[in-house]
């Protein structure tokens, strides 16, 4: 019993770790993103950086029979995880980052762990708001509006930017939607296969998607900067995605509390971007929703962690079996 006890609390620091390291790694994407969209048009600059993302991956999983046959056995999960993930998630983004100033756009994609936490308590039964992982959510989200309002300030404007918001909420459930498959369905499914087919796939539709609504230009000459950034979004994304379904999988991870790291994203790209944007420095604002983040955090998976985080129980939606 000891030994399983013991088990269970190497794999729960272990899961902290990875998601750690995972959150740490897409943190970077923001600022290479931006440089990669100096040369090229977001549709096609995500669909090139996801598609080789999907081909890095391959090598990786297994033989190309069994490939075919856990995608056809599973194809259910990988055409929506595809879907939803790579496909409507990316183009939202991509279109309504677009749209809205940075900032505003921070504060949106930093509200994904409070959107998964409802999606999750629809679809699964074993998930539930506790009093600690309601507080931690509220606080994050406060973090992440002190942290955007430190860097730029935002402000609601144009009716494009409204449009802009609305593409990036979706984005987000999305997002949440698809973590919740996998961890519902996606036991019996290697995850490097999962998420080498969601991102080749995707990424193939995005490419080809691109020449039809984007201007692309026919003969391109890309600097060398445009493709080490091209390459290392590449490689992030097919690390952490697969990390990401890897810890999904896990039977001890909730879905709901595993997307509350996502909180420290923008810490890590705040600081990021002190270390290497010119102009940027650190201010007492975005220190300040440093911390509150920070505390937030420890204190969920620290100390309330130590105990069962219990309330009383909202009922579950009715899409949860």
């Amino acid at each position: 019993m000891l030994t399983f006890v013991h088990q269970m609390r190497d794999q729960h620091h272990d899961t902290i770790f990875w998601a750690i390291i995972t959150c740490l790694m897409w943190s970077t994407a923001y600022p290479f993103i931006k440089v990669g969209l100096q040369y090229a048009t977001p549709i096609h600059f995500a669909g090139t950086r996801f598609l080789l993302s999907g081909l890095m991956i391959l090598p990786f999983t297994v033989r190309p029979r069994e490939y075919i046959r856990m995608i056809i056995e599973n194809r259910s999960l990988a055409l929506w995880v595809t879907l939803l993930q790579t496909l409507i998630n990316y183009i939202l983004f991509y279109i309504g980052m677009d749209r809205v100033p940075g900032a505003l756009g921070a504060v949106i994609v930093g509200a994904q762990p409070f959107v998964t936490a409802i999606v999750s308590r629809i679809m699964i039964k074993e998930e539930r708001f506790t009093r600690a992982k309601v507080i931690t959510i509220f606080l994050g989200l406060a973090g992440i509006v002190l942290v955007s309002l430190g860097r730029q300030g935002f402000h609601f404007g144009l009716p494009g930017e409204v449009a802009g918001i609305i593409m990036i909420f979706l984005a987000n459930i999305s997002t949440a939607t698809s973590n919740v498959l996998v961890s519902k369905n996606g036991k019996k499914m290697n995850p490097l296969v999962l998420s080498s087919f969601s991102l080749l796939i995707g990424g193939l539709i995005m490419f080809l998607i691109s020449f039809v609504f984007e201007d692309v230009p026919s003969k391109p000459n890309f600097p060398l900067n445009y493709w080490l950034v091209l390459l290392w979004l590449a490689f992030m994304s097919a690390f952490t995605f697969s990390k990401w379904y890897v810890l999904l999988k896990r039977p001890e991870v909730k879905v709901s509390e595993l997307n509350l790291w996502k909180f420290i994203i923008p810490v890590f790209g705040a600081i990021l971007s002190w270390l290497i944007v010119p102009g940027e420095h650190p201010d007492w604002v975005t220190i300040a929703g440093m911390i509150i983040i920070s505390l937030s955090l420890i204190w969920f998976f620290g100390v309330t962690g130590r105990r069962e985080r219990r309330i009383e129980e909202i009922p579950a939606g009715p899409m949860a079996k």
